[in-house]
This record gives structure tokens, C-alpha cells and sequence, in this order.
């Protein structure tokens, strides 16, 4: 198919989007389940309840944040007015997430202001649907000059993130073959070094470091259907939104590894700031400014190198 189908057909990067987020959701929930709240990170509740408290946690974050990118698509795809208003209206519940306190890493059983980024979630997800069923047809976003970039990325992100996912689903790599070598998992160590607290060098259950490398996937994914979003202000919009996703990406993965496989193991007392809030602070500032130097660099490759076909002006909406 040629660009022009890109343009009016479903985006197959949504779905795997999607389909990593649930995938992990699915993970998440199991080995919350079955392991007691000390092997886990800052939880209280055990069994079902347990793992739907923290499922119900990561709806919020870090799923809310690639939601908000995936209704920017879906609303440009089907351009009608009540499918904008339930994408504005599902955005606003997911921006639920950046208010203090909704999502808090000292403390991250559920809390009844987790329903209102979980809602816009599941209306993502409603509008992905009927975007997919509206559109009948689905088309990948034709080769882009940034393909071997993104995918060289992803791949050097899945390696550093092998802790956590192995964590996500209640194990340790000691023992695994090469792996048990390569990553310190099990070994307990002080939790940081001016705290006596001693932990496992990387707790069974979710870390933020897997957060950021679904973000970064996520992220990458979408920015292949970024070329084909015909309404120029939400191309914009969209472009730089993921820009500022996959340096902030970046920053959590840096934080969440050196933490664990450099400075649990005694070679520095150094720590990388913690970023996961936004703060005035130059940690922030190095993300703000990677964030404007990918999208400048997106910018000047896509001039480069051929792009799909984008319509001049915005459809007009449709009721």
C-alpha cells in the first residue's frame, strides 16, 4: 500500500502499544498475587487484591502517559466531532496522573483519585477499538529513515531492562546463565548508601526502570505514525510530546540502572537524580533539553529522506 493508505487506515504500532502494556499488566497482576508484600516494593495488600491494587496503579502510571499519545492518532484518524470530544474528554482523565499525590512512589497501593486516570485509560482503549472497527483496514507506517535508529534503541533498552523484567515476573537472574553474571539481582544490599535499610539488589514486582522502557517503546512506536497525523497542530503536538517521552524515558532507565548495577555494587556512592517528577532542577533541564534536540534531529531527518503524504490542511470534522 502506498503512503496515502497510511493515512486513512489503522496504525498497527497502536496495537502493539497496547499489547506490551497489557502484556505487562497481565505480568504485574500474577506476581502481586502470589508473592507476600515484603519481596515487593513500598505495597501493603497480598492475593487478588493485591494485584489489582498495583494494576490499578500502573493504569496511571506509566500507561496514562502513553495513552494520552495514542488518543492524539486515534482522534486524527476518524476526525469526527464526537470522536475529538471523547478523546479530549479521555486526555483530561488521564492527565489525572501529573497531580500530586495520585501516583505516589513511597506509597503505591491503590487510591480512590486512581480511578480518574484509569477511566481515561479504558477510554483509550474504547476509542482504539472503534478507531480499528471505523477504519476496516491496517497499515504499518511506511519505512522511515529512523527505523535502524529506533530499533538499535529499543534493543540496547530490552538488554539493560532484563533485571526488571525477569523482577516483573517475581524472579531473579542468579543462576541464569550468563545473565546471573552479567546482572547483580538477588545479592542484598543497603537500599541506597546512607541508608542501612538492606534489600535484594533488584525487588521482585514493578520498577520504574520497566516503566521507562515501555514509555521508550511506546514512544518509538508511535513516532513512526507521527508523519501521517494530517491536522498540523496535533502533528506538532504529538511530535514533541514524544520527544519529551523518550528523553524522559532515557532518564529513568540511567537513574533505575546505575542505582542497581553500579552503585549497589560498591563501585560509586555517585547517584543519577531521580526524575520521575518534574522538578526545576538540572536533571529536568538535561531531559527538556534532549527532548528538543531529538525533535530537531526527527525534524531534519524526515526533510531528508522521503516522508508519507500529508494532507496540506485538516479534514473538515464530521458529526
Amino acid at each position: 500500500m502506498g503512503s496515502g493508505d497510511a493515512n486513512r487506515s489503522f496504525p498497527p504500532e497502536v496495537g502493539i502499544v497496547w499489547v506490551l502494556f497489557v502484556a505487562d499488566a497481565i505480568a504485574m497482576f500474577v506476581t502481586y498475587a502470589r508473592l507476600p508484600p515484603r519481596e515487593l516494593y513500598h505495597v501493603s495488600g497480598s492475593g487478588l487484591e493485591g494485584g489489582a491494587s498495583r494494576v490499578l496503579v500502573f493504569s496511571n502510571y506509566s500507561t496514562a502517559l502513553v495513552a494520552i499519545a495514542v488518543l492524539a492518532v486515534v482522534a486524527d484518524r476518524l476526525a469526527r466531532r464526537v470522536t475529538t470530544a471523547a478523546a479530549v474528554a479521555a486526555l483530561v482523565l488521564c492527565a489525572a496522573v501529573f497531580w500530586p499525590g495520585v501516583v505516589d512512589q513511597a506509597n503505591l497501593d491503590a487510591k480512590p483519585s486512581n480511578a480518574i486516570a484509569a477511566l481515561g485509560v479504558l477510554a483509550a482503549c474504547a476509542l482504539t477499538v472503534v478507531t480499528r472497527l471505523q477504519l476496516g483496514g491496517s497499515t504499518w507506517s511506511p519505512r522511515q529513515s529512523g527505523d535502524r535508529v529506533r530499533a538499535a534503541v529499543a534493543f540496547l533498552a530490552v538488554v539493560v531492562s532484563l533485571p526488571w523484567l525477569a523482577a516483573e515476573l517475581g524472579f531473579f537472574l542468579d543462576g541464569v546463565p550468563l545473565l546471573g553474571r552479567v546482572y547483580q539481582t538477588g545479592k542484598i544490599e543497603r537500599e541506597t548508601p546512607t541508608v542501612s535499610t538492606v534489600v535484594p539488589t533488584v525487588h521482585h514486582g514493578h520498577h520504574h526502570g520497566l516503566d521507562a522502557l515501555l514509555l521508550l517503546l511506546g514512544a518509538l512506536l508511535l513516532s513512526r505514525v507521527v508523519p501521517s497525523v494530517q491536522r498540523r497542530g496535533l502533528r506538532l503536538g504529538l511530535g514533541l510530546y514524544l520527544a519529551l517521552l523518550v528523553a524522559y524515558a532515557v532518564g529513568n532507565l540511567v537513574n533505575d540502572g546505575w542505582d542497581e548495577q553500579v552503585v549497589k555494587r560498591g563501585w560509586t556512592n555517585w547517584l543519577v537524580p531521580g526524575v520521575i517528577r518534574p522538578t526545576v532542577s538540572v536533571a529536568w533541564g538535561l531531559i527538556v533539553l534532549g527532548a528538543a534536540v531529538l525533535y530537531a534531529l526527527a525534524i531534519w531527518r524526515a526533510k531528508r529522506g522521503p516522508r508519507p503524504v500529508v494532507a496540506q490542511s485538516a479534514p473538515a470534522l464530521r458529526a
